[in-house]
């Protein structure tokens, strides 16, 4: 299954989800994703490979060891380490078709942002109506 950033300059491949996906809602992601949550899921290293654009990879060091990699171009967030790990988690969103796979859960859930709401909002296919 392969991955690639927005602006395709990074591409990657894995040959499969070793480890639930889940959404994680911690104040770092929401940073690092400007998103509420970001949809993780942790890979094997044997089972990760990256196919181009290497070079065009950027890290920060999020807090002590772990390591979040993106596109140096576009800014897509790919997947983050921690170097003593034997997986890489993998950002799902990144994924550039369907891993068959659905969430187990929201992890972080206590740094949630108070603006989130899952219910009781319309919900549309595309723009909104009068868009």
């Amino acid at each position: 299954m392969k991955g690639s950033c927005l602006c395709g300059a990074i591409e990657y491949e894995i040959d499969s989800i070793d480890m639930p996906v889940a959404h994680c809602h911690c104040r770092t992601c929401q940073k690092a994703h400007a998103a509420a949550f970001a949809s993780t899921a942790g890979v094997m290293r044997e089972h990760f490979r990256w196919l181009k654009g290497e070079e065009k990879l950027s890290f920060f060091e999020s807090s002590p060891g772990k390591l979040r990699y993106f596109c140096s171009g576009c800014g897509s967030h790919l997947v983050a380490e921690r170097v003593s790990q034997p997986h890489v988690i993998v950002r799902v969103a990144t994924l550039d078709e369907n891993p068959n796979v659905t969430p187990q859960a929201h992890i972080w859930a206590s740094q949630d942002v108070p603006w989130l709401e899952y219910e009781n909002i319309p919900w549309y296919s595309k723009w909104q109506p009068g868009r």
